[in-house]
């Protein structure tokens, strides 16, 4: 009898292994292994440098997340104050050497041009009146030969003023109208030694009128050149004194910055040096140092060259300018004879102008004195005052000869060689000139010391910043070889 097989199953049912999986009738893609709907892009190639500033951060801030590369952005941000300290310090001290150098080199020597100019024309005109005094005839060769000097080292001072000036500013414009004014001032003398050897009292009044160019255009010309060139000098000398206030800023910063990667390096060691970064720091406060000293000592060696010697300078000039000008107007005294009077009519000009004069210079003299600082500036001062005091007494008797009637003598007291008004005023002159040379030297002398003082800092800042700059980057570099 045969029997069916028996199974396990009941009819009608399927084991689970060998049921065949139902297939995808809706078409939906399968999600495994498979990229999100909402990407669109491939993701980046880890071997492909970033190439965009948000890259760039975020790559900064993946490797700040781990030591080796906190340091490298330490070592980076070290190095970069380091370096800028250098760069910013070479720049701010070439400024002021730059401006130190314009003191010596141009400024000064600019302005004492300019008030040798003013001294050179208004000595001509005090040789021009003297000439005039004596006679065409008996005008003395030393005289005519002062006044050609004169006009001539006042041509040649504005030739060399005009190079270093540009024609629309100040002083190109009051350098144009000297140039312009000199000739016709000197074309009037000349029409009136014309007249004067011709015995024509019209050579008086050609006199009287080049006097009068020179003291209203000429010579207040020359005063205007003289003040824009001492400003110029007060200029250069305000910017060679400033502090260079930012690179002190970023020499503290990278001192701050260097102390405190020392001191994480310390925390996280326990070591208490690292060589790098102690060169770093010691190349840093070097820099400074030697920034506060040189800016200290070129400060100071260059206000005692404005206090002591410039101001010095300007008080002589005023004095010798003053002594000048009186010497004209005591000539004038005599070629006017009384024909020119005061605006009340009551007194004579030029005899006012002169009183008015010597009282200037006498002040001046005082101021002068005050200001030398030592035997050998007052000296010369000292010898001028007292030249002053004799002229002073010789001029009251030109004053009573010539009222007495006796003009011809009162000239030869005025321009004689011996014993005359004008040899007390070239006395004076002279001991104006030896106060002047040496106070022109200790100008020198101390802004030159200002100047040498921050001659080679520029070279040692960027010198000792890069080297200070290597310095951190190897501190640095010393603690990330512990990672490799």
């Amino acid at each position: 009898m045969t029997h069916p097989p028996s199974t396990s199953s009941a009819p009608g049912t399927h084991t689970a292994s060998n049921t065949p999986s139902a297939p995808n009738t809706q078409g939906t893609p399968s999600t495994r292994n498979t990229p999100s709907a909402g990407s669109s892009r491939a993701p980046r190639d880890p071997r492909v440098p970033p190439s965009t500033l948000a890259d760039a951060a975020a790559h900064l801030r993946a490797a700040a997340t781990t030591e080796p590369g906190r340091l490298q952005v330490i070592g980076a941000v070290l190095a970069v104050l380091v370096l800028a300290f250098g760069a910013v310090t070479a720049l701010e001290v070439s400024q002021r050497a730059g401006a130190a150098d314009d003191v010596v080199e141009r400024s000064q020597p600019l302005s004492a041009d300019a008030a040798l100019v003013y001294r050179s024309l208004a000595d001509a005109d005090t040789a021009a009146s003297s000439g005039f005094l004596a006679g065409a005839v008996k005008e003395p060769r030393a005289v005519r030969e002062r006044y050609e000097q004169d006009v001539a080292r006042a041509s040649q001072l504005l030739v060399k003023a005009a190079t270093h000036a540009d024609g629309r500013s100040e002083s190109g414009r009051h350098i144009a109208t000297l140039n312009e004014q000199l000739p016709i001032y000197t074309g009037h003398i000349e029409t009136a030694r014309a007249y004067n050897r011709q015995g024509l009292p019209l050579g008086g009044a050609y006199l009287r009128f080049a006097n009068e160019q020179m003291t209203k255009v000429l010579l207040p010309a020359a005063q205007k050149l003289y003040d824009a060139e001492t400003a110029r000098l007060d200029r250069d000398d305000e910017d060679a004194r400033s502090w260079p206030l930012l690179s002190v800023l970023v020499g503290l910063a990278a001192l701050g910055a260097l102390g405190w990667a020392q001191r994480r390096n310390f925390l996280r060691t326990n070591r208490v040096f690292n060589h790098g970064l102690l060169a770093a720091s010691a190349a840093c406060a070097v820099v400074l140092l030697w920034l506060v000293v040189a800016q200290t000592v070129a400060a100071a060696q260059l206000g005692q060259a404005q206090a002591s010697g410039q101001q010095s300078l300007k008080v002589l000039n005023d004095a010798r300018i003053s002594a000048l000008k009186a010497r004209a107007n005591e000539n004038l005294v005599l070629v006017s004879r009384g024909a020119v009077l005061t605006d009340d009519g009551k007194q004579d000009k030029y005899e006012t102008e002169y009183a008015q004069h010597v009282r200037d210079l006498v002040d001046d003299l005082g101021r002068a004195q005050r200001l030398a600082d030592d035997a050998a500036g007052r000296r010369p001062v000292e010898s001028a005052t007292e030249d002053v005091d004799a002229w002073q007494e010789r001029h009251r008797q030109v004053s009573e000869t010539d009222r007495g009637g006796e003009y011809e003598r009162a000239v030869e007291k005025v321009i004689g060689a011996k014993g005359s008004t004008g040899q007390s005023f070239d006395e004076v002159d002279a001991a104006l000139d030896r106060a002047l040379a040496h106070e022109q030297r200790e100008f020198t002398r101390a802004a030159e010391n200002g100047r040498g003082a921050l001659g080679v800092l520029p070279v040692g800042a960027v010198t000792l910043g890069v080297a200070g700059a290597l310095g951190a980057v190897l501190g640095i570099n010393r603690r990330l070889s512990e990672y490799r």
